[in-house]
């Protein structure tokens, strides 16, 4: 992964993202040790303060936990909470702008719902 220096998304917020796509990946699985922050630093050329921001942030969110000494490790259930946080994020994004364009246009609940309706069908067969 490259980060994106150019991007509104903060490093740090890159770096959590990173470490959740592995992840998801299964390229860190359940009680595996993550990268420390001093290995975020190297490998992404960053502050060290930096990384262990992402980390704080997947500390935070519960998907990793911390052995005192050791360093941090993916919890059981990290794959879940990574997969429904983004999907709420995803969703919310999408439903928003689904949602100023329909009042733009003037489209009825009623009229939404059949359309949606008739995707989901579409999609079903």
């Amino acid at each position: 992964m490259i980060l994106n220096h150019d991007s509104m998304k903060p490093i740090y917020v890159q770096i959590a993202e990173w470490l959740e796509t592995e992840i998801i990946n299964g390229n860190l699985s359940v009680d595996d040790k993550i990268y420390s922050q001093y290995q975020l630093a190297d490998l992404f050329n960053i502050n060290p303060a930096t990384a262990a921001k992402g980390l704080t942030q997947l500390l935070e969110n519960d998907i990793v936990y911390k052995k005192r000494g050791l360093g941090m490790f993916v919890k059981e259930n990290a794959r879940a909470i990574i997969l429904q946080k983004r999907k709420n994020e995803m969703m919310e994004v999408m439903i928003e702008d689904l949602v100023k364009e329909v009042n733009y246009l003037d489209v009825s609940n009623e009229e939404l719902f059949r359309m949606i309706e008739a995707i989901r069908k579409k999609g079903e067969s």
